[in-house]
């Protein structure tokens, strides 16, 4: 069976390599994004295949007429990969309601609307597959980071509670949690509009790890994404989380550890003795 697929932000980086897979394997997609140079190049190559759509991701209306033109060309929808996304980074003090708002509205209101969209379709046909692009972010807070790490963790929060409701209609979700692959995303973040000079020696050195880490030696390369997430939706049964890149396996066997330590000095403050 031929999937169909809808990918948002499909016109760079992870996305764009996720759309290139797809099509290699025969599928076909619609993917989205606000400037469509690469995704209208590759229609030459897969004209029947490939749809490329011009979204706004905070826009309720363009959101409704990605999904509408999911059905209108291919007829359904299989799988949606909410993808599209970016960061703001500054220290939580420095972050405005303005900033924050925005940034939740990216990160967990536009791929809930999407789910929201996307679910008639899916329990009509009594199968789907839901896969949301969250982060290490999602697990873990990050110096400067502090609202994408807030929006990653409503994401994942989502998930996991849709993913115990959909199943009864064969629907799946996976959330897949990338670790640091060579994109764009580092240096594409935008800076918060307050820059606080009491933080800036704090922040600073994630600040250069961000910009840098595409030039990193022996970094993900998108491609990898890709067939992590090609892997997942083809395989008949998989893990909630999904993590992507050798390093985040690495990265999130050590946030466990930190956890259970955590939990374990919790746990014996609880129970020292009254008055101790």
């Amino acid at each position: 069976m031929t999937r169909r697929w809808l990918v948002t932000g499909g016109s760079a980086g992870l996305g764009l390599a996720l759309v290139r897979a797809v099509l290699a394997a025969g599928e076909q997609v619609v993917a989205t994004g606000r400037r469509l140079g690469e995704l209208e190049a590759l229609t030459a190559e897969y004209p029947d295949q490939l749809l490329p759509f011009r979204m706004e991701a905070l826009s309720a209306a363009d959101c409704t007429a990605a999904v509408q033109a999911c059905t209108d060309r291919f007829g359904g929808l299989d799988v949606l990969v909410n993808n599209a996304g970016a960061g703001i980074y500054g220290a939580v003090e420095e972050v405005s309601d303005e900033e924050l708002r925005g940034q939740l509205e990216l990160l967990a209101i536009t791929p809930w609307r999407l789910a929201r969209l996307a679910l008639p379709l899916m329990r009509a046909q009594g199968s789907g597959h839901i896969v949301n692009v969250s982060s290490l972010a999602g697990r873990i807070g990050f110096t400067g980071l502090g609202a994408y790490v807030a929006g990653k963790y409503a994401l994942e929060g989502m998930s996991a509670t849709l993913a115990a409701e959909v199943a009864p209609f064969g629907i799946r979700v996976t959330v897949v949690e990338p670790g640091g692959f060579a994109t764009g995303y580092g240096t594409a973040m935008q800076e918060t509009a307050q820059q606080l000079p009491e933080y800036r020696e704090a922040l600073a050195p994630m600040r250069a790890g961000l910009r840098g880490m595409a030039a990193l030696p022996g970094i993900n390369q998108p491609e990898e994404f890709a067939r992590v997430v090609l892997r997942a939706v083809g395989a008949e049964q998989g893990p909630l989380r999904l993590p992507a890149g050798p390093d985040a396996f690495g990265f999130l066997t050590a946030v466990l550890e930190a956890d259970r330590a955590e939990l374990a000095a919790a746990q014996a403050l609880a129970e020292q003795p009254a008055g101790a």
